[in-house]
């Protein structure tokens, strides 16, 4: 009878032709809590869970989600600073902030990760020439622990100068000077604690403690799967057919089956006085499933020493700017990640500066600033290096009505001090005192949009005009 083959028992399984990388590494039972991952698993990790790369790099896009603050005291600060981040923008082809967001990811994924630099027609074994900098066609490689297997180990006597610290690097038997090449560590390395993800006892890889937990978030993604394929379920209950007529009511029932599954809005259907057609209940699976999600991400969270809101992208009751807890949380844990990323910044820097501020710059600001003409390159160059300073902008940003509020209250202690101070000064400690005043005006930009401008010479040698005062009118009187 014609739909009989469609009437039968359900069968409930996962089928996976097409068996991936990451359900044949994870879904295991050799996996347990504790379990070192090794290179292939934290690569299979990073490209294909979908908490790999969040862990490895959210804290890193995060970190550099403001750009630094560059300040060159002494020095033609504009155009040093403009040349300085044209050349940060476009070097090696990615910009600088791409090499080493690429850096530190390569490092969280594996525990230890390299960046190197060089120049074809340059040995790599020989320290780049820095006065031609600017005139080589350098590039940047980020390389990870394979490619440097045999040379990062580390020492491991306590005696030794180099113990538990970086001392060369040789990729594919090649080795580097080291002043082209910084390397970094995942945490810092303990005593005889080899990590398979690296290939030696140095750091670990960020997967490390919460293997177990990456294992078990891709069951909560396979419950998911299976619930949204039974949502749309419908179940008709039926009365149980009777013995005589099993195969007449079987067949009827696969009719009245049929013209459920067709049915749709606009369509009437009819179903028996005993009979009820509902959804699969599935509201009990939800608060497990939640729970189980929720403690999951937890524990990657801890195991990650990360805030818990950065990996379930839970909104803030209010933003950074309102400074609540959570913000604040997350700005201290990025101000750690800022310091860790500081040796490939300063390494970065050195590249950078000596590419945009070279001969042809500074001949070009000769011509600008007299006081430069007589003055070597090299006593420029190490004076704007030597004052350069790049800092991180605080994450919590206040909103400009609290910054005003902030400025009006350093304004007037300004005001009430000189108010003090002046009438005690000589002429020309009263013209230093007023050009501290228009200093300090001046940096409340967001009250004063136009600067304040003494001439400070001008101030000490003034003097008050002196007015003759009027004699006294001596009455005479008339005798």
């Amino acid at each position: 009878m014609s739909g009989i083959d469609d009437i039968g028992v359900a069968t409930l399984g996962i089928v996976n032709s097409i068996p991936s990388q990451l359900m044949s590494l994870l879904i295991c039972d050799g996996i347990q809590p504790g379990s070192p991952p090794s290179y292939e698993i934290c690569k299979t990790i990073y490209s294909y869970h979908p908490l790999g790369a969040k862990m490895a790099e959210a804290p890193i896009e995060e970190a550099q989600s403001q750009d630094r603050e560059i300040s060159i005291p002494g020095s033609p600060e504009e155009d040093l600073k403009e040349a300085f981040e044209n050349e940060w923008m476009r070097i090696g082809k990615t910009g600088a902030d791409e090499i080493i967001k690429n850096f530190m990811t390569v490092k969280r994924i594996y525990g230890i990760a390299s960046l190197i630099y060089g120049a074809p027609g340059i040995p790599p074994d020989q320290p780049m020439p820095l006065d031609k900098l600017h005139e080589l066609d350098i590039y940047f490689n980020v390389l990870d622990p394979l490619n440097t297997a045999g040379s990062l180990v580390l020492n491991q006597n306590p005696n030794a100068p180099d113990f538990q610290k970086p001392s060369y690097l040789r990729v594919a038997g090649v080795d580097y000077h080291p002043s082209r090449a910084v390397i970094a560590l995942n945490e810092a390395p303990i005593y005889i604690e080899w990590s398979n993800s690296a290939f030696g006892f140095v750091g670990r890889s960020v997967y490390q403690r919460g293997l177990y937990p990456l294992q078990s978030y891709l069951h909560t993604m396979i419950t998911d799967g299976l619930i949204a394929q039974k949502a749309g379920l419908l179940v008709m209950k039926q009365k149980a057919p009777g013995s005589i007529t099993d195969r007449v009511a079987l067949a009827w029932s696969g009719v009245k089956r049929s013209m459920l599954k067709n049915a749709k809005t606009g369509n009437v259907i009819s179903v028996g006085v005993e009979e009820s057609i509902e959804s699969v209940d599935l509201k009990n699976i939800r608060d497990a499933a939640e729970f189980a999600r929720n403690n999951i991400l937890k524990n990657l969270a801890v195991a990650a020493k990360m805030p818990a809101l950065m990996l379930n992208e839970e909104t803030m009751a209010e933003g950074f700017g309102e400074g609540t807890e959570d913000a604040k949380r997350i700005a201290r844990y990025i101000s750690r990640v800022r310091c860790e990323m500081q040796p490939a910044y300063e390494y970065m820097d050195n590249i950078v500066q000596r590419r945009a501020w070279n001969p042809q710059f500074y001949a070009a600001l000769q011509r600008k600033y007299s006081e430069y003409k007589k003055m070597p390159y090299e006593t420029a160059f190490y004076g704007w290096k030597n004052s350069f300073r790049a800092t991180w902008p605080n994450l919590l940003v206040e909103p400009d009505s609290e910054k005003i509020k902030t400025e009006d209250v350093i304004t007037k202690a300004a005001i009430s001090c000189i108010e003090v101070m002046l009438p005690a000064l000589d002429p020309t400690n009263k013209a230093n005192a007023v050009a501290w005043l228009a200093e300090i005006m001046n940096e409340r930009k967001l009250m004063f949009s136009a600067p304040l401008e003494i001439d400070i010479d001008a101030l000490k040698n003034y003097a008050e005009p002196i007015t003759e005062e009027p004699h006294p009118i001596v009455e005479s009187s008339h005798l």
